[in-house]
């Protein structure tokens, strides 16, 4: 949860989820329909802190809302869920990803973000690149060995 480095910030909620955001912050929420570089208002402000002004809603707060930019869809971590039931002949493997998107906050109640430089980063430093996985090695190399000792157990005379 990042945590805001300036006075200003807000408890919204998106898909069903409380987010604590400041101006300049960069979350993941449940997919939102959105093109990259679309801008979306978040209605439900649920808590505004200014400072030492706190204004908390009766559920949400009036006329405050947060404006903030889509950066692109993201997926979540993979959940593999292994069903077995031994000498049954169950075996259930069933996997899932779930869909998010990127977005930053650019204003928070209406005010704007004090900070213009983290605005502006570039976006392809957000995405790690995956590194290539080994090759994997053969089992056939690993037989012939396998072979050679078996052959020198027979060749040692049984009464020895």
């Amino acid at each position: 949860m990042p945590q805001p480095e300036g006075p200003l910030s807000a408890i919204v909620v998106s898909g069903g989820k409380q987010y604590r955001v400041a101006p300049g912050d960069r979350i993941l929420v449940d997919r939102l329909s959105g093109d990259p570089g679309a801008e979306l208002t978040l209605d439900r402000v649920l808590m505004l802190a200014d400072g030492d002004e706190v204004q908390i809603g009766q559920p949400a707060v009036e006329g405050v809302t947060v404006l903030a930019r889509v950066i692109g869809p993201a997926k979540g971590p993979k959940i593999d869920v292994l069903r077995y039931k031994s000498k049954k002949r169950v075996r259930v493997h069933r996997g899932a990803r779930a869909g998010l998107t990127a977005i930053e906050i650019l204003q928070v109640g209406g005010k704007p973000e004090r900070k213009q430089a983290k605005a502006e980063e570039p976006e392809a430093e957000e995405k790690p690149k995956k590194k290539k996985a080994a090759p994997r090695r053969r089992a056939a190399a690993k037989k012939p060995e396998k072979a050679e000792k078996a052959e020198s157990k027979e060749a040692e005379p049984v009464g020895a």
